[in-house]
């Protein structure tokens, strides 16, 4: 029978009940229907707004799918972190290639000062008639202003490039820092970034996971947040980074500037001074002085060698190592643990002892090739002493007999003794 009112009910016979007993009866039923009625009215509204059975599943989806949104996003921050970092290496080598080029030229300044003072030195020691101040004492006073000049140029750029590499080295701390604090959420999560078109259209493994298609679309640097994965301090690692590499590259610039316009001005007034220096000699010219620069330049070229077989032979020293085996350290062990565990694997020998044989070897050839060379020196500077001697003598007996046709020139002179007989 469907639920209805009670007026509804089909009376067969006259109702003889007591009207108290109908009236109950008839209550309870408007009670059960409006209890229906609230009750179908929440289960709809629980259809509305109860979670479903597949609420703990969702929940760890949704969880899942943000922790992964953190962790590419501060991948990504990393990465850029350590491009950053990449970039700020970078930029400390080639400011120490300046700073080597600094100190090279200095050096240079330095070896040339203490030349020009040498010149200055010998000068002085020239026969009393020939202290006359010349053309030449004028070039070598002129030349050691212009050193000294250049030498303090060239010590204020070395010590703005040694404060600049000191600025760079606190960034690139400060990167690693915020590169470790920044990397310790990224255990579960390949470091690397996967590339934009995968080869054979294959999607890489951190996209199969995603379920995404293989384009890989890098996410956007987000603004600086406290609690993000862009913190602040990242972004002021990486804009204390790029300013301090910005002013490497300016004062690199200016590095090289300086060298060239440097170099430029102490090779035009060494040319001078040359050049002067020459005239001098010109103007009493001998064979003997240009042996005498040739052994000069002999003496350097013995030098230059004797330095280069001193460090192949350090440098040979090192390619053999230590005399004892327990001198070596783990990372100089042939059989040291990550080469152990990469031999694991058939075929994956590595040639390194056998790189380390071609490298003595080499070293071994390149001692006995410089020991020719200097061997050689030596005995081309012998030659050259003698040449030397010989010139004086012959210098000397051709001045006397120079001396002597030119005091005989007048024939104001008496033959004696044997003479007579010629």
């Amino acid at each position: 029978m469907a639920t209805g009112s009670w007026q509804t009910l089909p009376l067969a016979t006259a109702i003889i009940g007591p009207d108290c007993w109908r009236n109950a009866a008839i209550k309870n039923i408007k009670v059960s229907q409006n209890i229906m009625q609230k009750s179908d009215k929440g289960t709809d509204l629980g259809r509305q707004l109860d979670p479903l059975p597949t609420l703990r599943d969702n929940s760890a989806q949704q969880s899942n799918a943000k922790v992964h949104s953190y962790m590419r996003t501060t991948r990504y921050i990393v990465n850029k972190l350590r491009d950053c970092m990449l970039n700020t290496n970078e930029e400390i080598k080639s400011l120490l290639r300046g700073k080597e080029a600094l100190e090279k030229n200095l050096e240079h300044i330095r070896k040339d000062i203490l030349l020009n003072r040498q010149s200055v030195s010998v000068r002085s020691s020239r026969p009393r008639r020939e202290r006359d101040v010349d053309g030449a004492d004028v070039l070598l006073s002129r030349e050691r202003v212009c050193l000294f000049r250049i030498k303090r140029t060239l010590e204020a750029e070395l010590r703005a490039a040694q404060k600049q590499l000191q600025i760079l080295a606190t960034a690139r701390k400060r990167l690693n820092d915020t590169i470790q604090e920044r990397s310790r959420v990224l255990d579960l999560i390949a470091h690397a970034v996967t590339p934009a078109s995968p080869p054979s259209g294959r999607a890489s493994p951190d996209e199969e996971y995603e379920g995404r298609n293989p384009v890989y679309e890098p996410p956007s640097t987000p603004e600086p947040d406290p609690i993000g994965p862009y913190t602040p301090e990242a972004a002021e690692a990486m804009h204390s980074a790029e300013d301090a590499s910005a002013s490497s590259a300016s004062l690199r610039k200016e590095i090289r500037d300086t060298i060239e316009k440097c170099v430029s001005e102490q090779r035009n007034i060494h040319l001078n001074v040359n050049n002067g220096m020459t005239q001098k000699i010109a103007e009493s010219t001998t064979l003997k002085q240009h042996l005498q620069m040739n052994h000069g330049e002999n003496r350097a070229a013995i030098h230059r060698s004797q330095r280069h077989y001193d460090m192949t032979e350090k440098a040979q020293g090192y390619t053999l190592g230590p005399v004892s085996y327990s001198d070596l350290t783990s990372r100089e062990k042939l059989d040291r643990p990550m080469i152990k565990i990469y031999q694991r694997h058939p075929g994956t020998q590595l040639p390194e002892a056998h790189n380390l044989i071609e490298g003595n070897v080499g070293l071994t050839q390149s001692l006995k090739a410089t020991s020719r060379n200097i061997a050689l020196l030596h005995l081309a500077r012998l030659r050259l002493t003698d040449d030397i001697r010989d010139k004086r003598v012959a210098t000397g007996i051709d001045s006397a007999i120079v001396r002597l046709r030119r005091r005989r020139s007048n024939y104001r002179w008496v033959m004696e003794g044997k003479e007579l007989s010629i």
